[in-house]
């Protein structure tokens, strides 16, 4: 039986941009980083030569962001930035004054 969420995954183009974007602005900790390459990550993702760097990252209440960049095989671009485009996702915070932290967000890039 499931029993709780553990983290949440986002392939990323550029794993320090966006590590600093969430660390830096949104103020998350970063709190593990891998890089996984050859056979058992090959098969367990199922491409060849697989080479992906992670990070995760915690607002310390357990649940994890983790952010992915495929080194090998590279990613394509989203077709659509649209947000009904089929495997669009987001990622929601609690947050004290939603005002102030859009501003905050805004302010450092977060639509870009």
């Amino acid at each position: 039986m499931i029993t709780g969420m553990n983290h949440t995954g986002f392939v990323v183009k550029d794993l320090d941009r966006s590590t600093a974007f969430y660390r830096d602005v949104v103020g998350l900790q970063v709190v593990g980083s891998m890089e996984r390459q050859g056979a058992p990550i090959s098969h367990m993702i199922g491409y060849d030569d697989v080479h992906l760097k992670r990070r995760l990252l915690s607002a310390g209440d357990g649940h994890m962001l983790e952010l992915i960049q495929y080194i090998h095989p590279p990613g394509a671009d989203r077709p659509s930035d649209d947000r009904n485009t089929l495997g669009a996702s987001h990622l929601a915070f609690d947050v004290d004054d939603i005002e102030a932290t859009f501003r905050h967000l805004v302010g450092n890039g977060a639509l870009k």
